[in-house]
C-alpha cells in the first residue's frame, strides 16, 4: 500500500529537504505551498530522488484558516495518511494581521498547524502507525510565556513573537502527544537549529525583530543569528526526518527531536499546565472545529 506523507511549506528551504527525504524513503510526498513555480520546481527535484509513489504540489495560503480548511478537506477525501509535517513557519518584522484578522506570527506559527492536524487526525489514524511531526525553533526560549490573549503585553518584536507562537505549538504538540496515545498515531516536535533559509536571510537581518534591550547588543546579536543560520537547510532537515521516518521512535511519542537529530529535553514552559490549558482555549476559540474538540 502506498505510504502518502505531506510536508507544508515544502517547496523550498528546511520543507524541501524534508519532502526529499521522505521520497527517498519510500513515501508518495505532497508539499503544500502558495507559489504554483516553486511547487513545480519542487516536485521535479523531489521526482529524482523518489522511491515510491509520484510526488505533487498542492496550492494554499497556509495563512488563512479558510484555506487550511479547505486543504485539509481535499487531502481527507484521498483515504489514509502517514506522515504529516507542519514546517510552515514564518517571522514577520512588523506587527501584522491576517485575512481572518488574527496576529500573523501566531496564525502562522501555530494555528494553521494546529487546525490542520486536527482535521487529518481522523486519517492519520487511519494510517496505521503514523506519525505527526511539527517543527519548532529554539527561539522559543526568548518568549513570553503567557497566552491570556493571542498577543502578549509590551511592543511588538519578531523574533520574540515567533518564539512565543513556537512554544504555544510545542506546548500543543507534546499535549496532543497524549491525547493520541494507544490510538496508533505517534507525535513529535523536531527542532531543525539553523539554517540558511529565506526567512533567516531576509528578517532575521533587521535589528526590529528583537528588543530595544538586545538591540544596544545588535552587532553580537546579529553575528549570533548569521553564525547559528549558515549551515545548509539539508542538514537542518534531519530533524523532521528522522521525526517522520526513524525505526527507533517505533511506539513513542511527545518527544522533541533536537537539531543533532536525536531526543533533547523539552523548552521550558513547553509543559506547564497553565500554558497548554490557554494555548488549547485560544486555539479553540480562533480555529473552531466544530465537533466539540
Amino acid at each position: 500500500m502506498e505510504q502518502r506523507a505531506v510536508v507544508t511549506a515544502g517547496t523550498g528551504g528546511i520543507g524541501l529537504e524534508t519532502a526529499l527525504g521522505l521520497a527517498a524513503r519510500g513515501f508518495a510526498v505532497t508539499v503544500v505551498g502558495r507559489d504554483a513555480d516553486r511547487g513545480a520546481r519542487a516536485v521535479e527535484r523531489i521526482t529524482e530522488v523518489s522511491t515510491g509513489g509520484a510526488p505533487r504540489f498542492l496550492a494554499a495560503d497556509l495563512a488563512s484558516l479558510g484555506e487550511v480548511r479547505t486543504l485539509a478537506a481535499r487531502l481527507a477525501a484521498e483515504g489514509p495518511l502517514n506522515v504529516l509535517v507542519n514546517n510552515v513557519g514564518a517571522m514577520f518584522p512588523d506587527r501584522r494581521r491576517t485575512v481572518d484578522g488574527i496576529e500573523a506570527s501566531f496564525a502562522v506559527n501555530h494555528l494553521s498547524p494546529y487546525l490542520l492536524t486536527e482535521l487529518l487526525i481522523d486519517q492519520l489514524q487511519d494510517g496505521g502507525a503514523s506519525r505527526i511531526v511539527n517543527v519548532t525553533s529554539g527561539a522559543i526560549q526568548t518568549a513570553k510565556r503567557t497566552f491570556d490573549a493571542v498577543e502578549p503585553p509590551g511592543g511588538y518584536y519578531g523574533f520574540h513573537w515567533y518564539g512565543r507562537a513556537k512554544l504555544a505549538n510545542l506546548a500543543y504538540t507534546l499535549d496532543l502527544a497524549e491525547r493520541l496515545r494507544g490510538r496508533g498515531i505517534s507525535v513529535f516536535a523536531a527542532d531543525p537549529g539553523g539554517a540558511a533559509t529565506d526567512m533567516t536571510n531576509g528578517t532575521m537581518r533587521s535589528p526590529k525583530i528583537v528588543s530595544p534591550a538586545l538591540r544596544l547588543l545588535w552587532p553580537l546579536v546579529r553575528r549570533t543569528f548569521e553564525r547559528s543560520t549558515a549551515g545548509p537547510a539539508s542538514v537542518a532537515a534531519r530533524s523532521s526526518v528522522v521525526a517522520a521516518t526513524d525505526a527507533s521512535l517505533d511506539g513513542r511519542t511527545g518527544l522533541l527531536i533536537g537539531p543533532e537529530a536525536r531526543p533533547v529535553p523539552a523548552y521550558r514552559g513547553s509543559t506547564d499546565a497553565r500554558t497548554v490549558a490557554d494555548v488549547l482555549r485560544l486555539s479553540r476559540e480562533l480555529a473552531p472545529l466544530g465537533d466539540g474538540r
